[in-house]
């Protein structure tokens, strides 16, 4: 298991960075007015998936010519690193893109999760000719691809698929290399979701080890968190219909703003491990309040912009310690995290995540939501700087064995467990979010209220 020090409590304190926010729509601005593509790709994304272009940006590329824009950068919180093939701008603080300062490069690169399905679509939306093949960088199935879309007036609009591959050049990757990629993918898409909790995770372990000798870590947890995502799409009715709305423009999940795992006490410390050894780092700790009963660990991939909530049962007391990596002992009592696991199982086995967060345009994605027949619960976080809010939940049949073994240990009533076998309990959601001024963090308070309306027991938005 890790030895990895839990951060302390306020060591993560995010705030918004209005300066850099300015500075990024500035840019944005300035060169969407010399090259309307980007506009217009703007208004088709709010237009067709709710989503704002600022959310799916992967870099910004300025002139070097203009020696104002180094300062800039530094006075809005940027600072230079270097990505392994040059110098790229980024800010630590803050959800902004990074920005390549470059002469003789410029424009934007729009993520997407396949450069081949958005070729296939995006230009005839914005009524662009067909990309000639022999323009793309990148090898298929390899960990970064590049196409440009348009080029006026020395401003170029760009789509980049990338699988962990922080850099703006193509990498050194052979054929091997790549066939490894789709095999170990396919062994996510398969692997044993339906073991005995310490195995399933053995099994996962080993799965990823495996991939990460082929491929390298960053490029392993890319194409993990693909399976995951797929696997609740698969179970979730709202997800796959703002992802049809979505990779109508060959887009995919490449806004995603967060996964969300439930976990038993039992299995957490199986969780943390199995998530740092792809390269997650612990941030924040969440502790809700003592009659809410829960906590959370958030962690981050710092090389593929994967970040985790992962939710457990937790008493007061345990928050001083580092729970994250400590044992966990049982206890007969169960809050909704752990009611939810003993309904479905683990999120990270046979269940799936509870939800997938993504970035939107909050009022717009749910508007159009409404107008699909997708409900969205009302906002647990309405901020300027943070809005968040639910679909209606997917509610999932319970096995009936697990019903029992609830009522038999005294966990559930006679009551609860004869709604659980007739109506089902809720199961995941789509989760509609929209950050603003950069802001990183979470809502404690929101995030608490709704675990409490998302209690199984309660059935809201079943």
């Amino acid at each position: 298991m890790s030895t990895t020090t839990a951060p302390s409590l306020d060591e993560y304190t995010w705030e918004v960075h209005p300066e850099a926010a300015r500075w990024v729509s500035r840019t944005v601005a300035m060169l969407a007015k010399r090259n309307p593509t980007i506009d217009r790709l703007g208004r088709v994304l709010r237009e067709k998936t709710g989503t704002r272009l600022i959310d799916w940006i992967d870099h910004l590329a300025v002139d070097a010519a203009d020696a104002a824009v180094e300062r800039e950068l530094t006075e809005v919180g940027y600072i230079a690193e270097s990505n392994g093939d040059g110098i790229s701008w980024r800010h630590p603080l803050g959800m902004f893109p990074p920005v390549i300062v470059d002469a003789g490069r410029v424009g934007i690169g729009v993520r997407c999760d396949s450069l081949d399905d958005c070729l296939a679509t995006l230009p005839a939306v914005l009524e662009l000719p067909p990309v000639a093949g022999n323009t793309v960088i990148g090898r298929r199935g390899g960990p970064f691809r590049q196409a440009t879309l348009s080029t006026l007036d020395g401003a170029s609009l760009w789509i980049v698929e990338r699988h962990g591959h922080q850099g703006f050049a193509e990498p050194d990757v052979d054929s091997a290399q790549i066939a490894a990629a789709t095999r170990h993918l396919n062994a996510f898409r398969s692997r044993n979701r339906n073991s005995f909790s310490a195995d399933g995770f053995k099994v996962a372990f080993q799965l990823f080890a495996a991939a990460a000798d082929d491929l390298g870590r960053a490029w392993a947890c890319d194409l993990f968190f693909q399976a995951e995502r797929e696997y609740w799409q698969s179970r979730n009715h709202a997800a796959r219909v703002q992802y049809e709305r979505q990779n109508r423009l060959g887009l995919g999940w490449a806004n995603h703003d967060h996964h969300t795992y439930r976990s038993s006490r039992a299995a957490f410390r199986y969780l943390i491990a199995t998530l740092e050894q792809m390269g997650f780092l612990c941030r924040e700790r969440f502790y809700a309040g003592r009659e809410a009963g829960w906590g959370a660990q958030v962690l981050e991939q710092p090389e593929c912009r994967i970040v985790i909530f992962a939710d457990v049962d937790l008493s007061p007391e345990e928050l001083v310690d580092d729970f994250a990596h400590q044992p966990l002992v049982g206890r007969d009592e169960l809050g909704t995290v752990g009611l939810w696991c003993e309904l479905h199982g683990e999120a990270f086995l046979e269940a799936g995540m509870h939800h997938l967060e993504c970035q939107f345009d909050f009022d717009a994605s749910r508007a159009q939501l409404a107008e699909q027949g997708i409900e969205t619960m009302a906002p647990f976080t309405d901020f300027p700087f943070l809005r968040q809010a639910f679909t209606r939940g997917e509610t999932w049949p319970v096995d009936p064995r697990r019903i029992e073994r609830l009522v038999k240990d005294g966990r559930v009533t006679r009551e609860q467990a004869d709604r659980f076998r007739r109506e089902g309990a809720l199961g995941s959601h789509l989760e509609i979010l929209e950050r603003n001024d950069g802001y990183k963090g979470f809502n404690q308070t929101g995030v608490s209220e709704i675990i409490t309306r998302t209690d199984p027991r309660r059935m809201i938005g079943a």
